[in-house]
């Protein structure tokens, strides 16, 4: 199974400044029903390095649940509701719209207040501020975006949130995060050789990964606000694929210091090691389930590899997945409903999905070599790696396979996507 080979990397650099390679996002698909809604310029925000609005308004787009409304030609931007001609907007077919003001405050920061708007009832929804710096001006539309994305759908939005990946170009390796539309990318991992398996902890300060700088896989936790990194896993073999606990105090890994590959629990210092299950199989892949009862893994040891399931204590396995003869890289949603992995279809490895109540199970791409599937946090989308023309794209595909779109970054090869978590900054 190619998604258990261990590879090399050398240098550990820690963050560094922005790349100048973003990913750049193709929406390639939109979902059905979508919410019609209008975002308006923000008044003012020529003041700012770049438009709030643009990135407010691509956030909502790129999410696949709404229809973006033709906003220019209606005159000055509106600031309050009572600037607002409903009746013009209606006619526009928006049933919601967003308007907002930016003031420079003399601490040399800005002050940005949005609205959002009913325009069938011709009511606000809600109104809020932020204070921010020029430089948190991404993050700020980012969370305008969810606070919008909540109100209208009752689902909590994820465009706050970050991506980790890793780029290969010029025979350089690195480890990015982003921001979850690719953009304001950051070097945290630097190598001549590969980087593999990037795993989020719960609270998103922290990567676990594996590297190879002394002629061996070894397992490391890497915290990205210092850049400290500290050994999980070095033992005789390989050490590798490591996956977070709910609770953030442990980490599942593949050691093969028994013999094969076999699964074991560590904390994350990397004490108190003990073995999962007595296999004479390879079970590889782990990840827990959001309660952190369960662990989900790939085992061939029914002959060919499926995805198992045992309790995180240990225990006996049972197996998920029957249909097809290769099925690896499982993945559970947030709230536990929703399992996505990579499943063989012919010549082909896509992406697919199963209803774990009913075992229901529907294919979500029809790309020929997907790879590394991940959850956002609120189990909308599925971000995942593919190949187009050669090399390494990402890709997202929301649950029920209707919005897709993809993130490049040029001349370069990307691969090992992780969604990270909410965090509360």
């Amino acid at each position: 199974m190619k998604r258990t080979a261990i590879f090399l990397f050398a240098v550990l650099t820690g963050w560094c400044g922005v790349a100048l390679a973003q990913l750049s996002i193709e929406i390639t698909g939109g979902g059905a029903n979508q919410f019609p809604v209008a975002v308006l310029q923000f008044a003012g925000e020529d003041q700012l390095p770049a438009s709030i609005t643009d990135i407010v308004e691509a956030d909502l787009q790129r999410s696949g649940r709404f229809r973006l409304q033709y906003s220019g030609g209606a005159g000055a931007p509106p600031t309050e509701a009572s600037q607002v001609n409903f009746t013009e907007w209606r006619n526009r077919s928006a049933d919601a719209m967003v308007i907002g003001a930016v003031q420079r405050l003399p601490d040399g920061r800005f002050e940005v207040r949005f609205r959002l708007l009913d325009v069938l009832r011709q009511t606000q929804l809600l109104g809020l501020g932020f204070t921010m710096s020029a430089a948190q001006l991404r993050l700020t539309g980012h969370k305008i975006a969810d606070v919008i994305y909540e109100k209208l759908t009752g689902e909590r939005g994820v465009f706050s949130t970050r991506i980790a990946y890793v780029v290969k170009q010029d025979g350089r390796f690195e480890l990015r995060i982003a921001d979850a539309d690719g953009q304001g990318s950051q070097t945290a991992l630097a190598s001549r050789e590969p980087i593999i398996s990037p795993s989020w902890s719960p609270d998103g300060t922290r990567l676990a990964y594996v590297s190879f700088e002394n002629k061996k896989a070894v397992i490391y936790q890497h915290s990205l606000a210092t850049g400290q990194r500290q050994v999980v896993a070095n033992f005789r073999g390989s050490n590798s694929a490591p996956a977070w606990s709910p609770d953030g105090r442990q980490l599942a890994v593949v050691l093969s210091r028994d013999g094969g590959s076999q699964l074991f629990l560590a904390n994350t210092d990397g004490s108190n090691v003990r073995r999962l299950a007595q296999s004479q199989s390879i079970d590889t892949e782990p990840f827990f389930s959001p309660d952190g009862q369960t662990i989900y893994f790939t085992s061939d040891r029914g002959g060919s590899p499926q995805i198992y399931r045992m309790p995180a204590s240990g225990g006996e396995a049972q197996r998920i997945t029957f249909e097809g003869s290769y099925n690896v890289s499982p993945r559970v949603s947030a709230d536990g409903k929703t399992l996505v992995y990579i499943a063989r279809n012919g010549a082909r490895f896509q992406l697919a999905s199963m209803d774990l109540a009913s075992r229901q199970v529907q294919l979500l791409t029809d790309t020929q070599r997907d790879e590394s599937p991940s959850f956002a946090p609120n189990g909308r989308m599925i971000l995942y790696a593919t190949d187009l023309g050669g090399r390494g794209v990402l890709a997202a595909v929301s649950s029920d396979g209707r919005v897709r779109h993809r993130l490049t970054v040029q001349a370069a090869d990307v691969r090992e996507p992780a969604w990270g978590p909410y965090t509360e900054k």
